[in-house]
């Protein structure tokens, strides 16, 4: 069953317009339906908590995004993540999966996209 904060931070992210309410119910019904354990994180490791994907505009430094979503919803927010951006180059989605169940935690992606100006950053804290 999802946390309290958990449904509070997806229903934050739909009121500030990050995701559409559809994306939302959606990942609300991938927490209800979420009951396999975390995997192992590094021995003496916490397991990681939030999934942070942040876009920075080059030319300004501003953030232009920042989603924190919680580790519950990686599958889910990998998924939507590949139907909003699918023409980055250099991303190979199922590298991530793979960082993150090997229990990787830190920025596991960081890439530039010249032509538009923007750095997308991926973290697992």
């Amino acid at each position: 069953m999802a946390s309290t904060e958990e449904r509070m931070q997806i229903l934050k992210m739909i009121e500030e317009g990050k995701i559409t309410a559809q994306d939302g119910a959606e990942l609300l019904r991938a927490l209800d339906q979420d009951n396999k354990p975390p995997s192992m994180p590094f021995k003496g490791a916490s397991a990681p908590r939030w999934f942070r994907v942040r876009v920075t505009d080059m030319t300004t430094g501003r953030a232009k995004v920042n989603v924190n979503i919680p580790m519950g919803l990686v599958n889910v927010g990998i998924k939507m993540g590949a139907r909003f951006a699918p023409e980055v180059e250099g991303v190979n989605y199922n590298e991530i999966m793979e960082a993150i169940q090997s229990g990787q935690q830190g920025k596991i992606m960081d890439v530039t996209d010249e032509e538009d100006g923007e750095r997308v950053e991926i973290f697992v804290e």
